[in-house]
């Protein structure tokens, strides 16, 4: 898959009170590069906890500290990250804005 936004990635991990996720999100971008998913159900075969939110996807990220929300387009092989955040900032989210 091709990943859009590793840039959103980094700034997440660079915030303050942050650094403690950088290596899960690296290890997130590796996984999701090599894949080659066609459908939601492959997703959710390699990440079980990832949730379909509308036509988002919901992955929880360094044992369910964080949230990452993407829009996966699988005729494309592409991963766009639209948000990577706390649970807290993530409950303040509207999932169809981002």
């Amino acid at each position: 898959m091709r990943v859009i936004a590793l840039k959103r990635l980094r700034e997440h991990w660079e915030r303050p009170g942050c650094g403690d996720s950088e290596q899960p999100l690296k290890a997130w971008y590796a996984i999701v590069r090599e894949a080659s998913w066609r459908h939601f159900a492959d997703v959710k075969a390699q990440f079980g906890s990832a949730s379909a939110v509308g036509d988002r996807v919901v992955f929880n990220v360094a044992g369910n500290k964080y949230r990452l929300v993407a829009y996966i387009n699988c005729a494309f092989y592409t991963v766009y990250v639209r948000f990577v955040g706390t649970h807290a900032e993530y409950d303040e989210l509207s999932i169809e804005d981002v």
